[in-house]
């Protein structure tokens, strides 16, 4: 009797599954809205309505946590996932499915006025590829708000001296093996802040700012000491970067 080998879940099922968390934290969110809004100003400076997608929106809790700090502007969350999207649409009032490789962004280029990158770029395969497709968006000038965990974060630096693998960093999609933590939600690519400003640099933006934000899944305990190591951002959990399109 002949079997059908069966297929292994990619990651397209992966992300597609509801247990896999598609929500940031909501600090790093209010830290990253505010460093828009200060870069767009009010949306009544010129009377012109600006865009801002949110790509990999999630379940779109970073976009409504962002909207009441830009008011007046128009944000516009973007996911494959349709099983993300439709939590989404019950949070923000534009929600399109839409993805960085293959046929790209349903977007004409230079039509958005910033991009909202939060916890993204650590899963994916092709990063080259997205931030040419972020580019092609954005008008000259853009604004990309990007935020990452931090590979050489304070607590990571102490756990590779031990020999512990580091937190964020993954070895399976099926359980965690030899770190911190108990979620597996599909790490690819981890960054220090060296690393994503030259990434980013060399990706045809100007990178403006380097700030850092504290991670929601640091022991309570520990929690005061990783809000104060934001103030240097090469040790801080999480890492927001603000770049303009050259």
């Amino acid at each position: 009797m002949t079997t059908t080998p069966v297929k292994p879940p990619d990651l397209r099922d992966f992300y597609e599954n509801p247990a896999v968390p598609v929500a940031s934290g909501t600090p790093r969110s209010r830290r990253q809205a505010r460093m828009l809004a200060e870069a767009l100003g009010p949306a009544t400076a010129d009377g012109r309505t600006r865009t801002i997608l949110d790509i990999g929106c999630g379940d779109g809790t970073a976009a409504a946590t962002a909207a009441p700090f830009l008011p007046g502007h128009r944000i516009v969350g973007i996911d494959w996932s349709q099983d993300a999207l439709r939590r989404a649409r019950t949070r923000v009032p534009y929600a399109v499915r839409g993805e960085l490789t293959g046929g790209g962004l349903p977007f004409g280029s230079g039509s958005a006025d910033a991009v909202l990158f939060s916890e993204v770029i650590e899963h994916l395969v092709d990063p080259d590829a997205a931030l040419d497709e972020i580019r092609r968006v954005l008008r000259p000038g853009g604004h990309l708000m990007l935020s990452t965990p931090n590979l050489a974060a304070w607590y990571n630096r102490a756990l590779l001296l031990a020999g512990v693998q580091p937190v964020f960093s993954e070895v399976s999609l099926r359980a965690i093996h030899g770190r911190p933590g108990r979620e597996v939600v599909g790490h690819l690519r981890l960054y220090t802040a060296r690393a994503l400003r030259e990434f980013v640099a060399a990706s045809g933006f100007e990178v403006v700012r380097l700030a850092g934000a504290p991670f929601h899944g640091v022991p309570r305990p520990l929690r005061p000491l990783d809000r104060l190591a934001c103030a240097r951002p090469s040790l801080a959990s999480i890492l927001l970067l603000h770049a303009r399109r050259t």
